[in-house]
């Protein structure tokens, strides 16, 4: 079954979305995919061949909802594969002269507290949990730079210092 797609959607190709991902995502939307592929998509297939058999397909209910359904799974499945194939796996760690890149993890003094970052692209952010996104403006201040610097990041009106105690 050919998916349809609008011109914005045959334009963009996931250029703007941001292709960052760990290894241990990368392995969830495999994950998913074969789920989908191998026990939700023959069921939903099964159910459209059962609602196609009732007869009259212009007041079937049955077989609307099926065909929707099948072709939601179907648009997922796209996307996932095409997040798959452009996906940019993140290496753990800080770079080999020791600065801070996406997928290393940062512990920085602010206002007298040591808080813990994990630099992850936009898919895996967890602010709560120490996740920030390398696009954010905290990840985008600190990306480049070592231990002992002193990094300053605009929130809101002021001025916020980072001082980078280690990079890992």
């Amino acid at each position: 079954m050919r998916m349809p797609q609008r011109k914005s959607e045959q334009n963009r190709k996931y250029d703007n979305d941001d292709k960052f991902i760990t290894t241990t995502k990368l392995q969830e939307l495999k994950d998913e995919v074969e789920k989908l592929e191998k026990r939700i998509r023959p069921r939903v297939v099964e159910d459209l061949t059962a609602a196609r058999e009732m007869g009259d397909l212009s007041e079937n209910a049955a077989y609307s909802y099926a065909k929707g359904k099948l072709m939601g799974i179907d648009r997922r499945l796209h996307e996932l594969k095409e997040k798959i194939k452009y996906a940019v796996v993140i290496e753990r760690g800080a770079g080999a002269d020791g600065t801070i890149r996406i997928g290393c993890q940062v512990t920085v003094r602010v206002n007298d507290k040591e808080k813990t970052f994990e630099i992850t692209g936009s898919q895996e952010t967890d602010p709560g949990s120490g996740r920030i996104s390398h696009t954010s403006p905290v990840g985008q201040a600190l990306l480049g730079h070592r231990a002992g610097e002193t990094v300053s990041v605009k929130i809101g009106d002021r001025e916020v210092a980072y001082d980078i105690i280690e990079v890992v």
